[in-house]
């Protein structure tokens, strides 16, 4: 009934604040203009992160105890997260790029201060001995750093059609809700659960035609609150094969962004340079409506993220 109580709880708030942010944006001029990339016709509000955010701590701040470093730190780790992420988005209301250095300087600030609060990739279980393998501090540092960042990157460049960046994540949130049950990890199933409550009621808005995007503050504090609960939860004590598990419950993101990197610098261009690599524009190319990509795509994640949890109930 708690973990009930919690979604119901972040679901509300969220679904309750967004027409209010909504209104807000549309005040002050934080929207999302039409330009050759984006299709929809009309500016559209920004602050749909910003709802997404408010809901969780709050939430995040009533369900889980004790209130410690850990705590403390995911919670101003995730704040640099997504005020970055809302100084970008306000460039882009003006028709403006946001430098990338300042910005990737803070999501990597972002990531030490997980990394400092004990949120580490330390090893894994040899699954023929079962011995516990812990890697050199220098690897835990780099790799759970790379996995933050690779995260919070890959769905933010997921957040390219309506629906699309949301659905993912909530799919992928409530494959690690489950990672989390079934290895009795309390507070990382609760993270889950409250993040999926949040996306839930962030996405009767982001419907098409979208009444508010969750912008790169949205997009960005999705990927980084995936990053943390994977690490805290599917990762621990996991074997070398179930290191699979978090990476196929984001699956389609991870892959589809990773063939635009290797694109990219195939090509010689800028790794964010934004185009239109990623697979949800190429089905958009072939004449699928944005529904039809959306189920698609969905389906797809679905599928990768019961093999995760396949992978995770044989205990290999």
């Amino acid at each position: 009934m708690k973990f009930v109580f919690a979604f119901l709880v972040v679901f509300i708030i969220v679904y309750v604040l967004i027409p209010a942010l909504k209104k807000v944006a549309l005040k002050v001029g934080f929207v999302d203009r039409p330009t050759g990339r984006k299709k929809h016709k009309r500016p559209v509000p920004l602050l749909g992160g910003l709802g997404i955010f408010i809901g969780f701590v709050f939430t995040y701040s009533i369900f889980i105890r004790p209130i410690n470093k850990e705590f403390i730190s995911i919670l101003a780790a995730a704040s640099l997260i997504l005020i970055i992420g809302l100084i970008d988005d306000w460039f882009k209301t003006k028709g403006k790029e946001f430098p990338v250095l300042p910005r990737l300087v803070i999501q990597i600030l972002a990531a030490v201060m997980v990394y400092k609060a004990g949120i580490v990739f330390y090893g894994f279980t040899n699954p023929i001995t079962h011995e516990y393998i812990v890697l050199p501090q220098w690897i835990q540092f780099v790799l759970t750093i790379t996995w933050i960042l690779g995260v919070t990157t890959v769905i933010n460049w997921s957040d390219g059609m309506d629906g699309l960046a949301g659905s993912i994540s909530a799919i992928s949130a409530a494959t690690l809700f489950v990672v989390a049950l079934v290895k009795h990890q309390t507070d990382s199933a609760m993270m889950s659960l409250i993040l999926l409550g949040a996306i839930a009621g962030f996405l009767k808005y982001n419907r098409h035609p979208a009444q508010v995007f969750m912008g790169d503050s949205g997009a960005n504090f999705l990927g980084f609150i995936l990053g943390i609960v994977a690490l805290d939860g599917a990762f621990k004590q996991a074997t070398l094969v179930s290191l699979l598990v978090p990476i196929l419950a984001l699956g389609v993101p991870i892959l589809d962004n990773l063939f635009v990197v290797i694109r990219r610098l195939v090509q010689k261009k800028p790794i964010y340079q934004a185009d239109s690599g990623q697979i949800h524009h190429r089905l958009l190319a072939t004449g699928l409506s944005q529904k039809q990509v959306l189920v698609f795509l969905s389906l797809v994640s679905l599928c990768s993220s019961f093999l995760s949890i396949i992978i995770l109930l044989l205990k290999i």
